[in-house]
C-alpha cells in the first residue's frame, strides 16, 4: 500500500470527536467517496455518472459481483462467462439460481502475450439462448492478463445490443496498465452504460486488499436491485476506510486534472511498481523451462510447461 493511503487512514483514525467519520454513514456509499467516483469515472466513462443514484460502494468488488447475479438472475437465466475466469463468478452464478454457459477465449500457437487470446464472437452468439440474460468482461482479464482490444470490444458491444444483454464489466485491474497498452472501459462505447454494471475495486487501485471496498457503477435502474440486496443484508460499510478512500482518489485526481499523468498513482504509479516484477517473474520462468505468455496488465501471469 502506497503511504500516502495509510497516512490517510491514521489521519482520520486519530480523530475519534468526527462521528462523521466514525459512525454510520450512507447506506449505498459515504458521500464524500462516491461524490469523487463520479468525478473519477465521469471522465473515464465518457458519462455523466450521477453520485446518488449511479454508484454503490459495496465490502469488495467480490460482493459487486454477487449482488448483480443475485440481483438480476432468475433461476435458469444463462450468463456468458469466458474462460479460463475468475474462480468465484461460477459458484456465485449458481447461488444465485443462474446457469453458467462457459466461451474459452481462442489462442494463436506459440502464444508470447497475452494480446495473442482472442475473443471468439461467433462463438459467444452461437451459446446466446432465449434464456441469456447477462455477459461477464472482465478486463483486463484475470488470469492471462489480457486487453481487450478496441475492435473485440466494439464487436461485443454489437452483439449486447442485438441480444439485449446486461454486461457485468469487472474491471477491477483497470490502473494496471503496463506502458504502450490501452484501457478501454466498456461503458465508455456508444450505447454501453445503459447496459453495463461496472465493477471496481480498492483494493486493487491502492493495493490496500484488506480494506475490502469495492463499487458498482451504472445506471439507477441497473442498480436498483443491488441497492436493496445491500440496504438488506450489509446495510453499509466501513465509515474510515471509506473516509481514507475518498482522500487518496480526490489527491489523485487532482493530479490527473493538473494533466501530470506521470505523478498519479493510478495512471503510472501502480504499473511502474509492478513491471519491473513482471519481468523479473518472466525472467525466471524462462530460466526454469517454462515459456511465460506476458501479461499486458495486471499481476498473473500463466505460462506454458509442455515442453518440460
Amino acid at each position: 500500500m502506497p503511504k500516502f493511503v495509510s497516512d490517510l487512514l491514521t489521519e482520520v483514525s486519530e480523530h475519534p470527536e468526527r462521528t462523521d467519520w466514525h459512525q454510520y454513514t450512507r447506506g449505498f456509499g459515504h458521500t464524500r467517496l462516491v461524490n469523487v467516483l463520479a468525478n473519477l469515472y465521469s471522465r473515464f466513462l465518457k458519462n455523466p455518472v450521477n453520485p446518488q443514484t449511479d454508484v454503490l460502494v459495496t465490502v469488495g468488488a467480490y460482493l459487486a459481483l454477487y449482488y448483480s447475479f443475485l440481483g438480476w438472475l432468475d433461476h435458469g437465466d444463462e450468463v456468458i462467462v469466458m474462460e479460463p475466469a475468475y474462480d468465484s463468478y461460477v459458484p456465485q452464478i449458481k447461488l444465485a439460481g443462474g446457469v453458467p454457459v462457459p466461451v474459452v477465449l481462442s489462442l494463436a500457437p506459440n502464444p508470447t502475450s497475452s494480446a495473442d487470446y482472442k475473443l471468439d464472437i461467433s462463438a459467444i452468439e452461437s451459446k446466446i439462448t432465449p434464456k441469456t440474460k447477462m455477459l461477464i468482461l472482465n478486463n483486463p482479464h484475470n488470469p492471462t492478463g489480457k486487453l481487450f482490444s478496441r475492435e473485440e470490444l466494439l464487436a461485443l458491444a454489437e452483439l449486447v445490443k442485438k441480444h439485449d444483454l446486461i454486461v457485468i464489466a469487472d474491471e477491477v485491474y483497470e490502473w494496471h496498465i503496463y506502458p504502450g497498452h490501452e484501457m478501454i472501459r466498456f461503458a465508455s462505447l456508444p450505447g454501453m452504460y445503459e447496459r453495463t454494471i461496472t465493477i471496481g475495486s480498492a483494493g486493487k487501485a491502492f493495493s490496500a486488499t484488506g480494506w475490502k471496498l469495492g463499487w458498482a457503477l451504472g445506471p439507477a435502474q441497473l442498480l436498483a436491485p443491488l441497492k436493496t440486496i445491500h440496504q438488506n443484508c450489509v446495510f453499509t460499510c466501513s465509515t474510515p476506510t471509506q473516509e481514507a478512500l475518498a482522500r487518496a482518489f480526490e489527491m489523485d485526481l487532482a493530479i490527473i486534472e493538473e494533466g501530470k499523468f506521470s505523478e498519479s498513482h493510478l495512471l503510472t504509479g501502480l504499473a511502474s511498481e509492478l513491471l519491473p516484477k513482471r519481468d523479473l517473474l518472466a525472467k525466471g520462468l524462462r530460466e526454469a523451462g517454462l515459456t511465460p505468455i506476458i501479461p499486458e496488465a495486471g499481476y498473473f501471469m500463466i505460462a506454458d510447461f509442455s515442453d518440460i
